[in-house]
Formats: C-alpha cells, structure tokens, sequence
C-alpha cells in the first residue's frame, strides 16, 4: 500500500522537499521511510541526470532532419490513478477507437492499468473524461474452446466472464494504431484502425474450437429498450443496433454495428440471452431486465479449428447496419493487419512531425512526456462527418467535445498552432450546430447535448481561432452570429448550452445566488464562476468584434466583460479549515438578487476541501471544480486591473505563490493552468518557468500513473506540450507567454504556411537550475517582452533566449508585459535590486506577510 501510494503523490511532495529542504516533511513510518527514499533518489534521478536505465539512452545526438516522434510516444501513460486515458488503436480524430475494456470504476477510457480484468474488446471510446465511463459498445470476448465442446459450458454476460480476462502488465503493448494484449488464458490480442473500422485479431494459444461473442452493451451498462442483434448463420456476420445514453448529457442516441470474421471455417453460430445459449436461434431483440439494469444479451460464431490467428473486422455507425457494413468494406477490405497498423502509424507520424526537439543532453523520459501529451491532443474530439442523422448538412460534423470548458484552455489553442485544417472543420461543426440547434455547445458526445459546467465557451474557441487567423472554409459571419447570440439571449434550456441568467445579467451586472430566473431552467448554482467566464467569454466576443469592425458591439461586450468587479469583496478574509487566518484579504463572493453578499469559503472546492460536492448538484456550490481563491485568479483579460485591485504586483505575487505552495489548487484541473503563467503579468517571468518546473515532471511522468488527473481529452497533454515548449497561450487572445523550453531547441513548422519557428536557448543546463532568461533576441533583435503573438508561428520566427541561474530585469518593464484591458499600475520603476522593495499600491487592501520558500528553489531567485 505504502509504495503505490508513494509512486506518484509522495514522490511529487518528496520531490519538492527535495528543491526546498527546509519544507516540513511529516515523521514517516518505517516502511513508509524505505518508500520515501526511494522517492526521493527517484525523483533526484530526473533532475540530475544521475545513471539509470532511463538515462543510457539520453546521451545520444539526434539530427532533427531525421527525427522521428512517433518512438517517444506512450499511450499507457494515464491508464492508472485517474488519468482515465484511452490507451488503444485509433487515427488521429479517428471514430474507430479500437481497445481492450476492464472492468476498473476507472474505466471512462475502456482500458486501465490497475489490476481490474478485461471484460470485452470495443471500438468506440473517449479518452480522459471524468464521470461515468464512456461508449465501449458492442464488445466482443473470445475463447479457446467452450468445456466438453459445450456451448453452455461457455461464460457470456460481462460481468461473469471477466475472471478469464486477466493479463499481466509487461503482455501489453500500445503504441499509436496499435495495441496488444494477452490475456492469462494464453490468447493474444491485436487491434489496430482505420477511421470507421477496426481489425481485432484473435491468436490462440491451442488447438480447440474457439468462441467469439459480441454483446449489446457499453461500459456503463446504459442500453435502453428494444436492442437487437443478428447472425449469419453462413458467414458468421453479426449486426445489430442499441440506444444508449451519453455519458456526460442529455437524450439518447442509437448506434449499429457490422461485425466479419476471417480465417478459419466456421462450425456454428447463435444467439444468447442471459447466461444461455442457442445455436437455433439466430437473431434477438431484447429490453432492459425488471431491475432496471439491461439484460445480458447477443451473438456468437464457434470456429472447427484455431490453427490460424482469427480476425474480426467491425465498423460502427449512427446511421444504420448497412452504413457499417460500407465503412468496413470500404475501409478494410482485405483483412491485411500489417497493412492497416502500418499506414496508422504512417498517419501518426506525419501528425507528430510539425514539432521537434533537440532530444540532446536530457532524459529522454522529458521527450516521452513530451510527445506524449501531444499525442492525446489528437485522440479528442472525432471526426464524425457524414456520420451525424439529425440534420442534412454539406458542413464537416464533429463530435466528443467533452467538454469546451476543458479543453478551450490549452488542448484546441495547441492544435491551432501544430494542426489548423482540423480546428478550421472543428470551428465549422460547431458553427453548423448553432445552424441547425441554435446554439452553439459548450459540451457535446454521442450526438447528443452535454452539460454546459459553466460560461460559453465554445465563444473563445471561435475567438482564438479567428484571432489567430484560422479561416479553411469558415462563415465567420455566422460564427459571429452564434456568439453574439450566447452574449444576448437565453436559451430555455441553458443547462446544456448557452447562458443562463441573462436578465439579472443584464440588470445587475453578475449572476445572482438563488436567481430568478423564468426565461430557461438549469442548475441554479456556480453563480461566482459563471459571473467570471461570462466576462471573459463577452471579451473574447469583443475581441471578435473589434476586429470585424462592429464598433458598437465591441464597446458593449467590453464593458460586460468588467463585470467580474462587480462580486469583488475586498474585506473578505480566508481562513484554512482548522480558523488559522491565511492573512489575504480580498475574495469574489456571492451576491443576491437584492445585491447583499452571499457567503461562501473561499477555500470550499479547493485542494484542500475533502467534504464539497463541487460539480452540477442541484445544492452544489457557487464555483464549478474550483474555489473562490482560484477563480480569484480567473480574470484573463484584465490582469492590470485585477493586480492592482488584489494590491499590486508583490501582493499578486505573494498570493499566487500561496496559492500553489499551500496546494490551494492542484495542477490535475484546469483552473489551474494559466495560474502557473501569470506570474508574467506581475513583471516576474522567472517566477513562471520557476512555478513550470515545479510541476513538471513532479506532477508529469512518463508512465501509467503519471496524470495529476484526468487527462480531459489532452487537456492535460497540452498543458504539459506547451509548458515544455515554452510557450504558453492565454487563450482567446493573441497571446503566448514565455519561458526557457525544456529542451536546447525546437522547431514547429506551420502544417499550412511550411515555415518554421524556432526556439534555441543558449546556457542550457539539463539538470534545470538555468532556467531564467538573462536576455532574449527574436529574429536576430534583441527582444524585451515576455510574450509572442500567433505570427511567431505562421511566418517562422526565431527565438533565442539566453539562460542564467539567477531572475534578471528581462520581461519586467510595464511595456514587456502582456496586453491586458485595464492599465497596470504600481509598477514605479524597472526590476529593482533590492527585491523587498515593494510596488505596492495604495488601495487600502490588507496585504500578507506571507514569504514564499518557492523563490529559493535551486537557483538563487529572491521573492
């Protein structure tokens, strides 16, 4: 127990113990001291480069012409403790999504790395989310043989077959288009893709009369009425259909299956039911159980010999059985595994090849976390174009975007940059469905409505897609249009898209506690954070504006977009649980509708509340998976203004390095993520490569447990890609902020313009105690400010930052920082000597004495 529990979490505190000796460890037991020492010298290994296996491989020089990144790719990494990643064989934004499923209550992604069996192998998944597990429909099971050749002797429902779907880890292998298992009953199994279909190749062990099954469920057991299912008695092929019920959302939604076998002669067929079989019967349709649980049922083909590996070729579709069939033919006719796997890993690698490193003097477990997480930015969401029944359309239909509220941050702004053609197709799937739905979706899977968790921020992808001048095929008229729409108007049903609220929105300038609300109906709750995301989300809108000449629109949604002042307490005082003061004065507080302060913890929803409910309850809290102390942070256009309301620059400062020191937030969720970059905004870049390192790899590893969370459709792989980059967006602005990449160089060539960007830093020191820019030149000049704009990109600029061990005056001028909508103050003159020289401003706010250890961390930084 000690040691799992110390694989991941108390290597990442042991780590940072490690950069910051005097931090208070608790006493340890004995086992629990064995496992810290190893934590320890495990977590030194990362960072000094000392000798382990890992390490041998670091020293090689790879030329960049020849660079391949498909090797450093991992996709087990998140397959444990959360990470609820889909581990299998797919195509970049493939609907096929081919994998073993177990029977783990972390099994959202279908396959875990946690000691739970196999149950089916399924070709349809989403990868990272939270909630109950998602599609894993239709899996199949295979025997060697049925016992005395009976058939009822076999083991069909799920939940029973699952003692012969054990495995041992090192029987795994996955890479991109591929995956590999072999289960301790000896059959080895292969899967691999194409877009709409999927080859599983069966080997067994034995000489036997093998059984293949495939039954109407999914992982989370969410079939509805009247599923059916039918044999060929000849051919062996099984097609079917089922309503099911998306895991995240509204509604139903109905998918149809085609399913062949090739290679050997087929003995029989049939159909089961319960736990009986038949080989009489050849076609069910079946209804839930009494009980309300759906009743086990399906098909099998038994095989005269398992001489030859048997492969079942199976394709899917939201239109009906033949439209499956079509996907299978046409995609794979010919059965060829090696033919398929190979061209998906082609695929793969030209999607990996926009970006690369310089492997050079790092470990290369940096590379594999690295490429990995720019890996899973391309499992999410699919490419469902001509695969969508409920509309007519010519436009591109993309699905599982699960959900916009994650993913706007960082996961679709890193496709902008490596993969434009496909955010152009996304941007136009969304446009369409504001087209034909009338609203544009905050979250969407399975064809059907997701929960909204909080603003509409399907707004700022569009924002920062078009600030950054993606244009393929987009009506940005009419995505100006949705927008605006999401600004104006209140859908009846705002609890699965749009914005609720609007009245008292437009009336009081913020979302009220306890509204009243008569226009449209959602959870009344989050009234803090939606206050907050409204705001940006009318930003952004203005931003759009602005640029397409809609003067009046510009100023409207720029002046609703300071309304996050409006729940701004500035005499609220925090206290941790146990009443000790934190000292920091000044919170977003609830308010209602007669304009009196509501209450609410500051630290509720925090890292460090284990009691709240902090999700869409109908009681839940007036923040969505966060606290009031980090949606104090949440102000991403107008950093000036909200500095100098929090006290200025020192005090800002001081009270990010509070929160992330106390682990008020925790990096697995993404409120977190541009907290660890806004230390810019405060005139201390260092401070953010500092706040990077602190969490990368402490938090990231290259290996099944090494998520912080769920992995939120390559939410968490592109935090990760682009901290290692060193350039971090704010997204729906033009905005990258900088800090020293992780690696020598890189280079990221533009998929649509073929020029390349490049990053090169002089005095890199792979051990990471130079990582402060000294001083920064951008195509050959010398460069002052902290950030880029999307043009570094698009024309191929070069960037060369010259690193050093101490924070020097580089990024913190009032003209070097980042654009923000209010005017920064208190900053009274150029980075001072004397770092206890204060730029505080005289607002009468009360501020901390609070002294972080965090500037002390390896290299000689004052705070």
């Amino acid at each position: 127990m000690w040691s799992e529990l110390w694989s991941f979490h108390g290597a990442a505190a042991l780590f940072r113990w490690w950069l910051m000796p005097d931090t208070h460890l608790p006493s340890l037991s004995h086992a629990a001291s064995h496992a810290a020492h190893d934590a320890v010298q495990a977590a030194s290994n990362w960072v000094s480069g000392s000798s382990s296996a890992d390490l041998t491989n670091s020293a090689a020089v790879e030329a960049l012409d020849d660079f391949d990144a498909l090797k450093y790719v991992d996709p087990l990494i998140g397959s444990r403790n959360g990470g609820n990643v889909f581990v299998g064989a797919t195509l970049p934004y493939g609907m096929a999504k081919a994998s073993a499923d177990t029977n783990s209550s972390s099994n959202q992604g279908g396959f875990t790395l946690d000691g739970n069996p196999v149950t089916g192998f399924s070709t349809m998944h989403d990868s990272g989310t939270g909630g109950q597990p998602s599609l894993g429909n239709f899996p199949l099971f295979a025997y060697t043989t049925c016992p005395s050749g009976v058939i009822n002797w076999c083991t069909f429902p799920k939940k029973s077959r699952a003692k012969y779907g054990y495995f041992n880890e090192k029987d795994v292998i996955a890479k991109p288009g591929l995956f590999n298992i072999t289960l301790k009953t000896g059959i080895r199994v292969e899967m691999t893709t194409t877009e709409r279909a999927s080859l599983i190749r069966f080997n067994f062990p034995q000489a036997g009369q093998p059984l293949i099954l495939q039954d109407l469920s999914d992982l989370a057991d969410t079939r509805q009425d009247n599923a059916t299912i039918n044999v060929d008695a000849k051919t062996g092929r099984i097609t079917g259909n089922a309503r099911f019920q998306p895991s995240f959302g509204s509604g139903t939604f109905v998918l149809h299956f085609c399913t062949d076998f090739n290679g050997a002669e087929i003995l029989d067929t049939g159909i089961f039911a319960d736990s009986r079989a038949s080989t009489e019967v050849k076609n069910i349709t079946i209804s839930r159980s009494i009980n309300g649980y759906p009743l086990p049922g399906g098909a099998f083909v038994r095989f005269k010999s398992a001489d030859q590996p048997i492969t079942a070729r199976v394709a899917t579709s939201f239109i009906s059985e033949q439209r499956a069939c079509e996907h299978a033919e046409g995609e794979i006719s010919d059965y060829n595994f090696e033919r398929v796997s190979g061209e998906a890993t082609a695929i793969w690698r030209r999607k990996l090849s926009p970006i690369k490193i310089n492997t050079d003097r790092v470990n290369e477990s940096f590379a594999r976390n690295f490429y990995s997480g720019i890996y899973r930015t391309m499992v999410n969401p699919q490419n469902y174009t001509g695969e969508n029944p409920l509309w007519k359309s010519d436009e591109p239909y993309w699905d599982s975007f699960y959900c916009l509220w994650d993913s706007f941050r960082s996961q679709i702004p890193f496709l902008v940059i490596i993969d434009p053609t496909s955010v152009a197709q996304m941007i136009r799937s969304l446009i369409d469905t504001y087209v034909h739905l009338g609203w544009l979706p905050d979250c969407r899977m399975s064809l059907c409505k997701g929960l909204t968790q909080g603003g509409s921020n399907a707004d700022n992808v569009l924002a920062d897609a078009y600030l950054k001048n993606i244009t393929e095929g987009i009506d940005w008229d009419l995505g100006y249009e949705a927008v605006k729409k999401d600004a104006d108007e209140e859908p009846f049903d705002w609890s699965v898209n749009g914005r609720g609220g609007m009245d008292s929105w437009k009336k009081l300038g913020y979302i009220p506690v306890q509204d009243f609300d008569v226009k449209g109906f959602g959870t009344l709750t989050r009234s803090v954070s939606r206050t907050l995301e409204y705001s940006y989300n009318d930003f952004c809108i203005a931003s759009m504006a602005d640029r397409m000449g809609h003067g009046d629109d510009r100023e409207k949604y720029l002046s609703s977009s300071s309304n996050w002042r409006n729940l701004y307490k500035q005499d609220q005082k925090s206290a941790f649980f146990n009443g000790t003061d934190t000292g920091f004065r000044g919170f977003f507080e609830p308010k209602f509708l007669n304009q009196t302060w509501a209450y609410q913890n500051p630290l509720n929803c925090s890292n460090l509340d284990g009691q709240s409910s902090c999700s869409l309850q109908n009681n839940g809290p007036e923040t969505f998976e966060s606290s009031l102390w980090e949606y104090g942070f949440f102000v991403p256009h107008d950093q000036g203004t909200l500095i100098n309301t929090l006290g200025g620059p020192d005090a800002f400062v001081r009270r990010l390095n509070f929160l992330h020191d106390q682990n008020i937030t925790y990096i697995g969720n993404e409120p977190a993520f541009l907290t660890v970059f806004q230390y810019h905004y405060a005139g201390r870049p260092a401070l953010s490569a500092r706040r990077a390192h602190f969490y990368i790899p402490s938090f990231f590893s290259p290996d099944p447990a090494g998520l912080p969370g769920n992995d939120d459709s390559g939410a968490m792989g592109s935090f990760l890609a682009f901290s290692m980059m060193g350039l971090f967006p704010n997204p729906g602005q033009d905005v990258y902020l900088i800090i020293p990449p992780f690696f020598e160089s890189l280079e990221i060539t533009h998929p649509q313009t073929g020029r390349t960007a490049k990053v090169r830093n002089i005095n890199f020191d792979p051990t990471y105690r130079n990582i402060y820019i000294q001083k920064a030149t951008l195509n050959g000049q010398p460069y002052r400010k902290s950030w880029v704009d999307h043009k570094f990109f698009t024309e191929g600029q070069e960037l060369v930052l010259t690193l050093g061990r101490r924070e020097s005056d580089w990024g913190t001028r009032v003209q070097d920082l980042p654009p923000s909508l209010g005017p920064y103050q208190g900053f009274n003159r150029t980075f001072p000597s004397n770092r206890t020289d204060t730029r505080i401003v005289d607002t009468g706010i009360i501020d901390t004495t609070y002294k972080s250890e965090f500037g002390h961390t390896g290299a000689d930084l004052h705070v």
